[in-house]
């Protein structure tokens, strides 16, 4: 058989490196895949044209041709039984021989102690990772990621122990033989989920906006946190900075330097073209023990100027009061109703809850595209059993070595489509109508528009009833009444490098909540201007998408800063403060290794929120 093999590919001009070693997995491949030589030799010359080889047939190259033969395997077998809906496992188990033993040795239900759940992991993602999809590995491909020895260790927690326990395991009990293969089992109650208005929408006209869209934008953030400090009663009417007055006043700009960054450049103020014809001044801040400020930060400033060219800050307030936004605009019906809910809501008690599992891509290892951090996050999630699953891109990372290589046999789409919703689909079909997931984008997707704001994945109506959903980045929603907001935008990372800040002598510096709450007070998803490098930021699209109408319960960051889960206090009526919980899940996989993701029990309110940020 190898020298027909061998003459096979001399026939077609083709030069073995290594004639021992090849041959020897090319007779490998015709028996395990049922080929002749002239057949394999075949889809090698299909193989070489469409990944540019030359004529020489290397062995580094016969894991990536197996990785082809073994998707012709699997389409051949779905195309037989077209009726039948096969699971990843059963794909693998057919081309394996290992489907008719497998009925007799699964256990009618699942384990409920740890040690025992993560062996069961483990041998889940095993089995999953060498699935119908052609990227997938293989069995007896071992990675850096599967070789790990510590899997789903708890790195933090927020009031009190880890909540990982705390969730409801499946009901072993329940009575379903409809899937002889995969027991399903019944999760909990299924959550109310509404989508906010989700801007832009998919297939929107972008990157086409203007200077005038630019100036627009500026122009109305400046705009309209002047009108909300007036209408708080707090502030005197703001005035023209940039003319000299021995008298103490209040001006409302942004932050902002000619080039360079703030802490090169002398900081100045960009007022509104309505109070200084937008005209700018430089700042002073020596007189105060502490601040934080960035470029592109909206802010008011309670100083003097003597000379007419340099404002001395006495005071910075660097949020806008909660009352004056939540009221802003609203029609006097409306204002009374929703304080007649919130009374009723007081009065009756309601706690909202809600259980929920985070992540952020990218979901594979920079090794490989065989998604085993995915697959593993889907093997807790089944066992966990949370309401909602939180997905936040890369999924198909543009940054990943093998897709600037262009190492695949597929389109972006193609293998969104395989890798991520089949696999969620899977997930959902699995666990039943309870489950729901969300889906939100992000610039770094190679197959999705690389704009920012950004639309919504196009998700069919056959999956959208499968309980998938997706929103726009960023993007907020209401499950159970609990406000949740996402961006997938690194804005944490970007205000980290053009932030500058003095901290109160003896105060304690907590940087992570500091820049987050930044976007809070801000009322904005990305407040830093100009926005960083490599942001696709359209003004034109922008002014209702980044805005944040009310402070969420729930606000998620993703960042490659450190991962944190913290509640943070918002200026509200009166000493109350709003509190808000802010997650930053990291990333799920770093480099060749496991990475992070959250799990949180939402109770009513963020103080009585319980979460863990558990490493992969």
């Amino acid at each position: 058989m190898e020298e027909e093999i061998a003459a096979e590919f001399k026939k077609r001009g083709f030069i073995l490196q290594d004639d021992g070693e090849i041959l020897g997995k090319c007779l490998t491949f015709c028996i395990q895949y049922k080929l002749s030589a002239s057949d394999l030799v075949t889809n090698w010359d299909a193989f070489s044209l469409n990944r540019g080889l030359d004529m020489t047939v290397k062995s580094s190259d016969m894991g990536v041709f197996q990785q082809l033969l073994e998707r012709e395997q699997r389409d051949e077998i779905v195309k037989k039984e077209s009726g039948l809906h096969y699971y990843s496992n059963d794909i693998v188990m057919m081309l394996n021989d290992e489907y008719d033993k497998t009925a007799e040795d699964i256990p009618s239900s699942p384990p409920s102690r740890p040690n025992v759940f993560e062996e069961e992991s483990l041998q889940s993602s095993e089995k999953t990772n060498a699935s119908m999809f052609g990227s997938r590995k293989h069995l007896d491909v071992v990675t850096p990621f599967g070789q790990r020895k510590s899997k789903f260790e708890v790195q933090y927690t927020l009031n009190g122990p880890s909540i990982t326990n705390d969730m409801k395991v499946g009901n072993d009990d329940c009575d379903n033989s409809d899937d002889d293969i995969i027991k399903r089992v019944q999760p909990i109650k299924r959550c109310s989920l509404q989508i906010n208005g989700s801007q832009p929408e998919p297939g929107c006209r972008f990157m086409y906006d203007r200077i005038e869209d630019k100036f627009n934008f500026l122009e109305d953030r400046i705009k309209k946190h002047a009108r909300a400090l007036t209408a708080s009663g707090l502030f005197e009417e703001p005035r023209d900075p940039t003319v000299a007055s021995q008298r103490s006043l209040l001006a409302v700009g942004m932050i902002c330097c000619e080039e360079g960054r703030l802490k090169e450049m002398p900081i100045l103020l960009q007022s509104s073209v309505e109070h200084s014809g937008g005209q700018r001044v430089r700042l002073d801040f020596q007189n105060l023990d502490h601040f934080s400020i960035f470029p592109g930060q909206v802010i008011g400033i309670e100083g003097r100027n003597p000379s007419g060219h340099c404002l001395i800050a006495s005071k910075v307030i660097d949020h806008i009061p909660l009352s004056a936004s939540s009221d802003e605009n609203m029609h006097p019906a409306k204002k009374q109703a929703m304080d007649q809910e919130l009374r009723e809501i007081e009065t009756h008690g309601a706690v909202s809850e809600l259980s929920l599992i985070i992540a952020a891509g990218p979901f594979t290892t920079t090794d490989n595209l065989f998604f085993e951090p995915l697959t593993e996050l889907l093997a807790y999630a089944r066992r966990k059993q949370p309401q909602l699953l939180v997905l936040l891109g890369p999924f198909i990372d543009s940054d990943h070595p093998e897709i600037k290589k262009a190492n695949m046999h597929k389109t972006f789409d193609e293998m969104y489509q395989d890798e991520i919703v089949g696999r969620l689909k899977d997930y959902v079909e699995y666990m039943g109508s309870s489950v729901q997931v969300i889906l939100v984008p992000s610039i770094r997707d190679a197959h999705h528009d690389f704009v920012f704001p950004q639309p919504a994945f196009e998700i069919p109506k056959a999956d959208s009833i499968l309980q998938l959903r997706s929103i726009s980045n960023p993007g907020t929603f209401c499950a159970n009444e609990v406000k949740v907001a996402c961006c997938t935008v690194d804005i944490l990372k970007q205000l980290s490098a053009e932030e500058i800040s003095r901290n109160p002598q003896g105060g304690a510096k907590q940087r992570m909540s500091t820049l987050a709450s930044h976007v809070l007070n801000q009322r904005s998803f990305y407040p830093l201007y100009p926005p960083a490098e490599g942001i696709p930021l359209d003004f034109s699209i922008a002014s209702q998408a980044l805005q944040i109408p009310s402070i969420p319960d729930i606000l998620i960051l993703p960042s490659d800063l450190t991962n944190f889960v913290r509640v943070l206090s918002v200026k509200g009526r009166g000493e109350e403060d709003v509190k808000c919980i802010c997650v930053n899940p990291g990333r799920l996989a770093k480099g060749e290794g496991a990475g992070f993701f959250v799990e949180l029990n939402y109770r009513g309110n963020p103080d009585s929120a319980g979460a863990s940020v558990i490493r992969l």
